[in-house]
């Protein structure tokens, strides 16, 4: 359908089907079957993520067309036959209710209940059931098959434990920002390719003109580039591409030119990485939500759908730093946090997926992160972390946190006075700190590193060899990008200069020890000059606007 919009195609529109029904895959294997046979040429099919579509629900009134999207959602995946086959295997039925849920939907955004895992695992099975057998197919014609990880991902699940079984030889994701290529990257697959944006249409996914008048593509690949390059440092994917219409570059040779160049440091961080794993620092951070390693790297959808969400910030600054980052669950530290994990950041609204929602009401999960933390570890609560009502606190861990958010039952009593004092050197210069909630200290023990509109904003709780922090609200920039890189080292007892950091925040730094090769970027569009400390010396660089060097060490020459 966008595509028929957007790009005027004048032929037939096409009707989903659901292979939920036999008819329907006698069909499907058919058609395969015959388009291989006629396309002997083509050496790789492409999957447009399997079957289902995602919600997108659109009203009439001009004042609220956007009325619901999820691009995880299952709400297109009921029928009265999958409704019945899922009672048959789990021995209980679902009804609308279970769906709608008095209109909020069981979107992503959401903390699941069973139901709707149990519900998600039998479209899995089905999805990964019927889509090994097209699959097949395709290897039988002596093709390869690889999977668009987009358009919808509904039962497909690239981070769920089964994602191996289809069979695919590579997965596709088109990006915008650092986070969506981790998400990539990430997905057990053999070859992991990037659409960069902006693709070739004529507007891009918001309406804006790209290859029109007004327009200008070449400035949009280089502002997307800068994001998903500081993430590549990081992990690595095999190929780039661009998708669309060829045609519409001819006017714009300052396009052409740019995706020379980025395909140009493409290659070479391809290569940085194909000499051994990039440097990574101290800590580990575990990023705890409801939905665990399943939502790897995402919130169910793009940077500019999801801008509003605390956490999509926190993931994009993360995408680019020197940290081993990984994704869990509150199933996963019921019985005690993994031992690797030095860092856990919690971050979202009250009653969102993100924060946890009634996952807290779980005692279990509260006294293994209090006993994890009492023993060394640290928690960083961003936004609402652990809230849930019905309790003495609204914070579950407002005893690790020092600090609790009144919910209306405190405003007659009184406030612990305090003064604001971070460590040096912890808060950048030109770091936004803002005030979202009425947060309040609760026994005065806690440190106020930061405050904003008369409270707290920042604080940190000693508490046993651990530490708990809580930052008010997050936004993505190079400073508070800076701010979190800080709040990781410092909690953790790292120090905040060591080698490979880059002293200006608007350049960041990647160590590759097995190239003896330091790759150092300016994501700013403007001249900047650092120091970064190596094990040759403090190195003095000035990088031009957007650029990317490579420097070899000792000897450190260009």
């Amino acid at each position: 359908m966008y595509n028929h919009t957007t790009n005027g195609w004048d032929s037939e529109h096409l009707t989903q089907i659901d292979p939920i029904h036999p008819e329907t895959r006698v069909f499907l294997k058919d058609w395969l079957r015959s388009w291989c046979e006629t396309h002997p040429r083509t050496a790789v099919v492409r999957f447009t993520s399997l079957f289902y579509n995602f919600a997108w629900i659109w009203g009439s009134k001009e004042g609220n067309r956007y009325l619901f999207a999820d691009w995880a959602s299952y709400d297109f995946t009921v029928s009265p036959l999958a409704l019945r086959l899922f009672e048959s295997r789990y021995g209980y039925g679902l009804t609308a209710e279970d769906f709608v849920d008095k209109g909020l939907y069981r979107s992503t955004h959401r903390a699941p209940d069973q139901r709707k895992l149990d519900w998600m695992a039998f479209v899995n099975e089905t999805v990964i059931s019927f889509g090994r057998e097209l699959i097949d197919i395709v290897h039988q014609y002596g093709k390869r098959a690889y999977v668009f990880y987009d358009d919808s991902w509904v039962g497909l699940e690239p981070y769920g434990g089964r994602f191996t079984e289809f069979g695919f030889d590579g997965i596709i994701k088109c990006v915008f920002s650092g986070f969506e290529a981790r998400l990539c990257a990430g997905v057990r697959a053999g070859t992991h390719e990037i659409r960069l944006h902006p693709y070739l249409f004529p507007v891009g996914l918001g309406g804006a003109p790209t290859f029109q008048e007004g327009g200008d593509p070449a400035a949009d690949a280089r502002d997307y580039w800068l994001s998903v390059r500081r993430a590549l440092l990081r992990q690595p994917v095999d190929r780039i591409g661009l998708g669309g219409y060829l045609h519409l570059v001819q006017g714009h040779p300052d396009f052409v030119e740019r995706i020379a160049e980025i395909a140009d440091e493409f290659r070479a961080i391809k290569a940085l990485h194909n000499s051994g794993a990039v440097h990574t620092m101290k800590p580990v951070i575990g990023v705890l939500h409801a939905w665990g390693a399943l939502r790897s790297w995402t919130l169910s959808g793009h940077f500019h759908e999801t801008s509003e969400h605390t956490l999509i910030h926190i993931l994009e600054s993360l995408s680019g730093l020197p940290f081993d980052v990984r994704f869990i669950g509150f199933a996963d530290i019921e019985s005690g946090v993994p031992g690797d994990i030095n860092l856990i950041i919690n971050a979202g609204q009250a009653l969102s997926a993100w924060s946890g929602g009634e996952m807290w009401e779980n005692s279990a999960v509260v006294e293994a992160l209090t006993s994890w933390a009492y023993g060394g570890g640290v928690f960083l609560g961003v936004g609402e972390p652990s809230a849930v009502g019905g309790f003495d606190t609204y914070l579950r861990l407002a005893h690790l946190l020092g600090v609790d958010i009144d919910d209306g039952r405190k405003a007659s009593h009184g406030a612990w006075a305090y003064s604001a004092q971070a460590p040096h050197g912890l808060i950048p210069e030109g770091a936004q700190i803002n005030k979202t909630h009425n947060v309040y200290l609760t026994d005065g023990k806690a440190e106020v590193w930061a405050e904003a509109d008369g409270a707290p904003a920042l604080t940190a709780n000693r508490f046993g060899k651990g530490m708990g922090i809580y930052l008010s609200d997050f936004r993505l920039s190079a400073y508070n990008t800076r701010l979190l890189q800080n709040l990781a080292l410092y909690a953790t007892g790292q120090p905040l200069e060591q080698m490979y950091i880059s002293e200006n925040a608007h350049v960041e730094c990647a160590w590759f020890p097995g190239a003896g090769r330091l790759a150092v970027v300016n994501n700013s569009g403007s001249h900047q000059e650092t120091t970064v400390t190596t094990q040759a010396g403090r190195a003095q660089l000035s990088l031009a606007p957007y650029e990317l060097v490579i420097w070899k060490t000792p000897s450190l020459v260009y």
